[in-house]
């Protein structure tokens, strides 16, 4: 039944992640001891008060339809968190959606259209991609590296810029490097989008597991006209170990969160009710304990990931200063042989992992970064601890010519 697929449906990539995520969990299905590093949620459960506040919107019956943006008691919820970062927002200029992801495929869907350019900062998270190409646009990579500590200069910015531009995408905290940009770097980026008629889509979904000490900066906090310009994308799962309940959101421009909620009427409606009225409560009263005890174990996992990694031969990371990833440089492997196979890019790399020591990474080429691969810290201790063994096992004795 190929023959029927629209050309639209043959040009998707599944996403990588959630395929490497799959493939684990389908062996540990089947007795097999595999460590999965690809994992990009949580491994702490929801707070106590959060799913509390779920059953009882349950027994009240909040179990109808909505309207299809969302409830505004949990828009109004979202204005009042971004009011305390000095961000005035109207329930208006919010849409509710099924996740994070949800809400960027709506905005790229409402804004982009055939001939439209977005500017996407490489390594990007692999759905961006698809989404904008989805829409009919083209993604044109800012391709960054390990000099840059994975993060645009302005000067890489105004030079890709062109009358085809329609967005640029800023994910920070960042997924897949967790480089984060200061308040200096934002606003250097801000000033050469407003000599340009162009949108900003800034994806804040990691904002809270932050490690330089200093509050993350939205780019719309920079200033009005900024904020007439920008998109803000965000959403519970990552702050509130929330990835299954599926809310994300949207702020911005009251005409394209217009148009985002008509998108949305004709695709999923509004996302699930008891789950929306839960979600307002854990905005407008957070548990900031139980938050603050998640980041402190991720900085901690970190810190022990990071070290890892570096004495592994062949292998090399930035320290991530936000998100829940390390990404591992293993270029100093392209062409050797590990375990009588030759090694060129991190999908080969991963593949020999799984195939191997049954530990599951992320391969680069999905962020468009072959020689990287990604390490998720959102798992035990313990796990991390047994996972990285293996990996330096085998490349301490399996790898020719030896370090």
């Amino acid at each position: 039944m190929k023959r029927f697929l629209s050309a639209r449906a043959g040009g998707i990539s599944p996403s990588p992640t959630l395929a490497i995520d799959a493939v684990a969990k389908e062996l540990k299905a089947r007795g097999e001891n595999v460590i999965g590093f690809g994992a990009g949620e949580p491994d702490f459960d929801t707070p106590a008060a959060i799913k509390e506040m779920a059953i009882q919107a349950l027994r009240e019956g909040r179990t109808k339809y909505t309207p299809a943006s969302g409830i505004r008691q949990l828009k109004e919820a979202v204005c009042h968190k971004y009011r305390e970062q000095g961000l005035e927002y109207q329930p208006e200029e919010v849409i509710i959606c099924c996740g994070a992801k949800h809400a960027l495929y709506n905005v790229f869907q409402v804004i982009c259209g055939p001939g439209d350019e977005v500017l996407l900062p490489s390594p990007y998270w692999v759905s961006y991609y698809e989404q904008i190409r989805l829409a009919g646009a083209e993604p044109v990579l800012l391709t960054t590296g390990w000099d840059e500590g994975f993060k645009i200069s302005p000067e890489l910015l105004a030079k890709s810029i062109t009358p085809r531009t329609k967005a640029l995408v800023l994910n920070s905290p960042n997924n897949p490097t967790g480089a984060v940009y200061s308040r200096e770097e934002v606003a250097a980026l801000a000033d050469v989008i407003l000599n340009h008629d162009m949108l900003v889509i800034s994806d804040e979904i990691y904002e809270e597991i932050n490690y330089t000490g200093l509050p993350n900066t939205s780019i719309a906090a920079l200033g009005p006209e900024i904020k007439d310009r920008t998109v803000i994308i965000n959403g519970l799962s990552k702050t509130f170990a929330m990835t299954g309940w599926r809310i994300g959101y949207a702020l911005g421009d009251r005409e394209i969160i217009k148009a985002m909620s008509a998108l949305q009427s004709h695709s999923t409606s509004n996302p699930t009710t008891f789950c929306q009225v839960a979600a307002a409560t854990a905005l407008l009263d957070p548990p900031r304990e139980a938050v603050q005890m998640m980041v402190a174990e991720f900085k901690k996992r970190r810190d022990y990931m990071v070290q890892r990694v570096k004495a592994i031969p062949g292998l090399d990371c930035l320290n991530p200063e936000g998100a829940f990833y390390v990404f591992v440089n293993m270029t100093a492997l392209a062409g050797r042989q590990i375990a009588g196979r030759t090694i060129q890019n991190g999908d080969d790399l991963a593949q020999l992992f799984l195939e191997k020591i049954r530990v599951a990474v992320v391969p680069g080429s999905g962020f468009g970064a072959p020689s990287y691969f990604r390490l998720s810290y959102a798992l035990g201790f313990e796990q991390i601890r047994e996972g990285l063994d293996r990996i330096e096992e085998l490349l301490t004795t399996a790898v020719s010519p030896a370090f």
